[in-house]
C-alpha cells in the first residue's frame, strides 16, 4: 500500500552529498553474465545423464553436487564482497568510535571512495569526522571554561586570605582595619557574582531558563538601570546623556533583558576615564528598537572586538580586577533566546558603542 507523500519524504532524507547509487546496470549485466554460466553448466550435466537407465540416482547427485559448489562459490563472493564493501570499512570505524570513547579526539576516518563516488557509508565516514571535530572543540572549551573558573575564583579568595591574615595579627590601626574588611568585602562580591554568572550563563546554554515574556515599557526599563550606576558615573565625573523616547513597549522577559542593560552601562562606566561622556539612546527603526550605548572610553581593535562575547575574555587587562568577563556572554546569549540581537562598534582610544536590537509592540 502506497503511504501518501512516501515519495516526496524519501527524496527529501536523500543526502545530496551521496554520488554513488544502489541499483548498477553493470552489476545486473554480471549477474545476468553468471547465471548463464550457472544455467549452462546445469544444461550440460542434465544433457550427460538423460541416456542413462539410473539417471534418477546420479542426475540428482550430480545435479545436487553442481548447486552445492556453486553455492559455496556464491557465498565466497557474497563474503568477499561485503569484506570488502561493509567488513572492514565497519571495522575501521569501530577501531575509531573506541578510541574517541577512550578521549583520542584526534582520530579521523578515511573515505572508502573518491568525493565524485560517494555513497553513504562514505557521508557517515565523513559525519563522524566532524563529530569527532566538533567534540574536539567543546574538550578544548572545557578545558578553558575550568582553567579561567579556576583562576578568577583563586583571584577574591586570595585577596581574603591575605586581608583576612593581615587583620588577625592586631596590629592594624582602625583605619587600615576598615579599609581591610572594605577590601574583603569588595572581593566576597566579586567572587559572589562570578558565581551567580557563571551558573546563570550555564542555564541559558543549557536552555534550562525559559524567557517569561510580558509586555512591558522599555524606557522606564533603561531609566531605572541608567539610575542604578548614578553613583558610579557622578563619582568619576562622566556626563550622562539620556536620550530616551517617551514610551516603548516590548514583549520580553524584563528581568532577563535588566540583564543586558545593566552590563553595558556598568561596562560603559568602568571604560570611561574621568571626564568622559557616555551617551544611552533609544530610537525607534521600523518595527524594532534600538538600544545604543556609547561611551568615551578606551576603544578596542578588530582582533579585541571579535573575542568580546566569548566567557572570561578581559581585552582591557587593565580592568580585570573589576570584572569577570562573563558580562557581555551572558548579555548575547540572553538576546538570543529573547529573539534580540547586540553588535559592537569601536576603534581604539575613540570609546565604543552597543547597539541592541529588540521586536517592540506596534502601538495603534
Amino acid at each position: 500500500m502506497r503511504i501518501p507523500g512516501q515519495s516526496h519524504s524519501r527524496r527529501q532524507e536523500e543526502d545530496p552529498r551521496v554520488r554513488k547509487r544502489l541499483f548498477s546496470w553493470r552489476m545486473f549485466f554480471l549477474i545476468l553474465l553468471l547465471l548463464c554460466v550457472l544455467s549452462a553448466g546445469n544444461v550440460l550435466i542434465l544433457e550427460k545423464f538423460l541416456n542413462m537407465e539410473v539417471f534418477s540416482i546420479l542426475a540428482s547427485m550430480g545435479v545436487g553436487s553442481y548447486w552445492i559448489l556453486m553455492a559455496l562459490l556464491a557465498a565466497m563472493v557474497i563474503y568477499l564482497f561485503s569484506c570488502a564493501k561493509f567488513d572492514r570499512p565497519m571495522r575501521r570505524l569501530s577501531r575509531a568510535m573506541r578510541a574517541v570513547a577512550e578521549g583520542n579526539f584526534t582520530v579521523r576516518v578515511e573515505p572508502v571512495h573518491a568525493r565524485s563516488k560517494f555513497d553513504y557509508m562514505d557521508i557517515m565516514f565523513e559525519d563522524f569526522n566532524r563529530m569527532v571535530q566538533e567534540l574536539s572543540s567543546i574538550e578544548t572549551m572545557k578545558d578553558d571554561f575550568i582553567a579561567n573558573v579556576s583562576h578568577e575564583i583563586k583571584t577574591p579568595l586570595a585577596v581574603i586570605s591575605s586581608y583576612a591574615d593581615a587583620l588577625s595579627r592586631g596590629t592594624l590601626s582602625e583605619q587600615e582595619r576598615r579599609e581591610y574588611a572594605r577590601t574583603i568585602a569588595a572581593a566576597s562580591e566579586n567572587l559572589s557574582a562570578l558565581i551567580s554568572n557563571i551558573l546563570r550563563l550555564n542555564k541559558l546554554e543549557n536552555q534550562e531558563i525559559v524567557p517569561n515574556a510580558k509586555p512591558y515599557d522599555l524606557t522606564r526599563q533603561l531609566c531605572d538601570c541608567a539610575l542604578v550606576h548614578e553613583s558610579r558615573w557622578e563619582e568619576k565625573r562622566i556626563e550622562f546623556d539620556a536620550q530616551l523616547e517617551e514610551r516603548v513597549m516590548i514583549l520580553a522577559d524584563e528581568s532577563m533583558l535588566e540583564i543586558v542593560f545593566n552590563n553595558l552601562i556598568a561596562n560603559a562606566v568602568k571604560f570611561t576615564e574621568p571626564g568622559g561622556r557616555i551617551v544611552l539612546r533609544q530610537e525607534k527603526d521600523g518595527p524594532d528598537v534600538l538600544v545604543t550605548i556609547s561611551d568615551t572610553g578606551c576603544g578596542m581593535d578588530e582582533e579585541t572586538m571579535s573575542h568580546i562575547f566569548d566567557k572570561f575574555y578581559q581585552g582591557d587587562t587593565s580592568h580585570s580586577g573589576e570584572g569577570n568577563g562573563l558580562g557581555l556572554a551572558l548579555a548575547r546569549r540572553v538576546l538570543e533566546i529573547s529573539g534580540g540581537s547586540i553588535s559592537v562598534k569601536s576603534q581604539p582610544d575613540e570609546g565604543a558603542e552597543f547597539t541592541v536590537r529588540l521586536r517592540r509592540i506596534m502601538e495603534p
